[in-house]
C-alpha cells in the first residue's frame, strides 16, 4: 500500500516540476518527493505491508 501511495506521491512531483506551478514551500515538487521517498523507505523496510501472514 506504501509502494502505490509513494509511486503517486512521485507522480505528483513530477507533474508539480514539469509544469512548472508555482506553489508555496510546503507543496514543493521536493517535499512531494521527499514525502515518497519516505513512503517509499517505509515499504522496503515492511512496514504498512498488510497483515502479517500466519501458517
Amino acid at each position: 500500500m506504501l509502494g502505490i501511495m509513494a509511486a503517486v506521491l512521485f507522480f505528483i512531483a513530477f507533474l508539480i516540476n514539469a509544469a512548472d506551478i508555482a506553489t508555496n514551500d510546503v507543496f514543493s515538487s521536493v517535499n512531494v518527493m521527499l514525502l515518497g521517498l519516505t513512503a517509499l523507505a517505509l515499504h522496503v523496510a515492511g512496514i504498512g505491508a498488510g497483515r502479517p501472514r500466519r501458517r
